[in-house]
């Protein structure tokens, strides 16, 4: 029997959700198959596609804000206030109820300062908005940042925004050093119409060199969203920006809610 990904959906807590289990599949009456070790694999899997599908931390979210700050499951335990041996379930797969999510979240994510919270824990810089969104911009194949005076950073925004984010929530720091705002049109970068005519004049080559992680996450953000129509209806679907009110500034700290990326 061949060892195969294959595509099932399930309910789980009342809730249906798509996930890709592993499965041994005979190639010639496709009959399927897994052993325990496979069955226990299969159902973290399933388990983390519900906590996605909900807005819960994945055990692997939890693994890495756990890693990035320096902590052990003790540690993790006592700022949350829970039993070590919860933090253990959890990051082998179990689902948190709500309540203690909000509490890993706040042990995890909560930082001591704004610039952590609202820019990222970077300075802000409009020469590597300028670079990021050239980087865009090439692998597009189209240009987000152009001089027309209709253009108020309407998806090139969104671009900038689900760089910031990731690159926060997977390495501990945003790119650019912007903060963003829950807008009637999405999440955009605060202040935007101040700030675009600075964008537009600013000098990549003067910004800092873009790491090869960072570069990987804007090629992934790439594939995901070949089109401005594309960004922008997963960007209004982001509960981070569904649940704010208008004007209200989302923090960094939410960037592990998000769901299309």
């Amino acid at each position: 029997m061949d060892l195969r990904k294959v595509r099932r959906t399930a309910t789980i807590r009342g809730r249906t959700v798509t996930y890709l289990p592993n499965r041994y599949v005979c190639p010639k009456c496709g009959i399927e198959a897994e052993s325990p070790e496979l069955a226990a694999t299969n159902q973290k899997r399933l388990s983390e596609a519900y906590k996605k599908a909900e807005g819960l931390l994945t055990a692997v979210q939890i693994v890495e804000a756990r890693r990035r700050r320096g902590w052990t499951q003790e540690d993790l335990a006592r700022v949350a206030r829970v039993g070590v041996a919860s933090v253990k379930r959890w990051e082998l797969g179990s689902i948190q109820s709500k309540a203690n999510d909000e509490a890993l979240r706040r042990a995890l994510f909560d930082r001591p300062t704004d610039e952590h919270a609202w820019n990222g824990g970077r300075p802000l810089s409009l020469d590597r908005m300028r670079l990021i969104l050239e980087r865009f911009s090439q692998k597009l194949r189209r240009r987000l940042l152009t001089t027309r005076s209709k253009d108020k950073l309407l998806y090139a925004g969104k671009y900038l925004f689900y760089a910031d984010m990731v690159a926060f929530r997977e390495t501990g720091r945003g790119m650019t050093g912007a903060s963003y705002a829950a807008l009637p049109h999405g999440p955009q970068v605060n202040n935007y119409s101040e700030l675009l005519p600075l964008i537009r004049s600013a000098k990549p080559n003067a910004a800092e060199p873009l790491t090869d992680e960072e570069e990987r996450i804007i090629d992934r953000i790439t594939k995901r969203f070949p089109s401005n129509s594309s960004i922008y209806e997963a960007s209004h679907l982001e509960p981070v920006w569904r649940e704010k009110p208008t004007g209200a500034l989302i923090p960094y700290s939410d960037s592990v809610r998000l769901k299309a990326l």
